[in-house]
């Protein structure tokens, strides 16, 4: 078995026997984000090397436990919405018994999308921490600065054609939505 020889800040030689057991001390200097952080980072990983989707993971924390995990399962299931961190709302959210995540914090191993932003916003967690950024992930081939330029566009100026139909039948619903006494709001 071969041994590994690790100086430590003070200069002074570490001697393991095995790589884990000098991870599990590297891990003992970090701080509870790169802790959490490095669960979504693994998850980006699995799932990317597991031919899942890609390289994206994400852990909700709520009272310094995982509540919620996901990676992205885009090619894998057939479904553009299953980034990350709506994997990670969706697995949260279900264990919480709730669709809001009051008092959570998201770790995503990337910026998020703008979808994923909607939707964390739609959650309402209380931070949100990110290791890549949009750049990083541009330069992967995952850039999403034309759907942020669209989203700054007049209707009528962008790519995909957005056709207002039958709005006075659409806007009733919304009227007796406004109106319904028993509504849950969010």
């Amino acid at each position: 078995m071969a041994l590994l020889l690790v100086k430590d800040l003070n200069n002074n030689i570490i001697q393991f026997q095995h790589l884990n057991q000098l991870l599990n001390s590297q891990s003992l200097h970090m701080t509870r984000e790169e802790k959490f952080m490095m669960e979504a980072i693994a998850l980006s990983k699995n799932g990317s090397e597991n031919g899942e989707g890609g390289p994206f993971g994400c852990v909700i924390v709520k009272d310094n436990s995982i509540i919620g995990r996901g990676n992205n399962k885009v090619t894998s299931t057939n479904d553009p919405t299953a980034h990350a961190e709506v994997v990670a709302i969706r697995d949260a959210c279900k264990n919480l018994g709730t669709f809001q995540l009051d008092d959570c914090e998201i770790y995503t191993s990337c910026e998020p999308c703008p979808m994923c932003l909607g939707a964390i916003y739609w959650a309402r967690p209380k931070v949100i921490y990110y290791a890549n950024n949009r750049e990083d992930a541009a330069a992967i081939g995952f850039d999403d600065s034309m759907i942020y330029e669209e989203c700054s566009k007049p209707l009528s100026d962008r790519m995909i054609p957005m056709i207002s139909v039958a709005h006075d039948e659409a806007f009733r619903v919304f009227e007796e939505w406004k109106e319904n006494e028993n509504k849950i709001g969010y």
